[in-house]
C-alpha cells in the first residue's frame, strides 16, 4: 500500500463508479492520478437511514466508516493502522494516558494480539475501553445539560 489510509476495496469502488479512470495504469513509468476519496462526512450524508438519525446513530456510523475506510480487504485493521487511528483520530482521548496503567494494559494487549489485526469488534471495545479511562470522559461528564 501506498500510505494512504483507504483499502484497496475503496480504491476499486471509486474507479468502478467513475468511468473516466481505467485500473489498470497506461504505463508502467507514468504516475497514476489516484482517485479522490470521498469524505467521511459525504459518505454519512450518503446513508439513506441516517438522514434523520440521531447523534448517537451518527456517532457510531461515523466510527464504522472510519474503521472500514482504515481497513485492508478483510475487513481488519492491522496494528500499526489502529495506533495510527487512535493517535490522528481519537488523540484527544488517549493524550496524556500513557502512564496510566489501564491504558498501558490495553496497549499493551494490542501489541500482544495474536492475530495482529483488529476486527470491527476489538476496535470498539479498545475505543470504549479508552474513552472509559480518559481524561477527557471526565470533563465531558462535567459540561453543564441546562441553564
Amino acid at each position: 500500500m501506498c500510505g494512504c489510509m483507504h483499502s484497496s476495496r475503496d480504491q476499486a469502488l471509486h474507479l468502478e463508479g467513475d468511468p473516466g479512470l481505467s485500473a489498470a495504469p497506461t504505463s508502467t513509468l507514468a504516475p497514476r492520478k489516484m482517485p479522490k476519496s470521498v469524505s467521511v462526512s459525504k459518505q454519512l450524508a450518503s446513508i439513506e437511514a441516517l438522514k434523520k438519525g440521531s447523534d448517537l446513530e451518527k456517532a457510531i456510523a461515523t466510527i464504522a466508516l472510519i474503521f472500514r475506510n482504515s481497513s485492508d480487504p478483510d475487513g481488519k485493521l492491522g496494528k500499526a493502522t489502529a495506533k495510527n487511528l487512535l493517535q490522528t483520530q481519537f488523540r484527544n482521548f488517549t493524550e496524556g494516558q500513557e502512564t496510566k496503567l489501564k491504558c498501558q494494559d490495553l496497549l499493551s494487549e494490542l501489541d500482544e494480539h495474536t492475530e495482529n489485526k483488529l476486527d470491527f469488534e476489538d476496535f470498539m471495545i479498545l475505543l470504549l475501553s479508552l474513552t472509559v479511562i480518559s481524561d477527557l470522559l471526565q470533563n465531558i461528564w462535567s459540561v453543564k445539560t441546562v441553564n
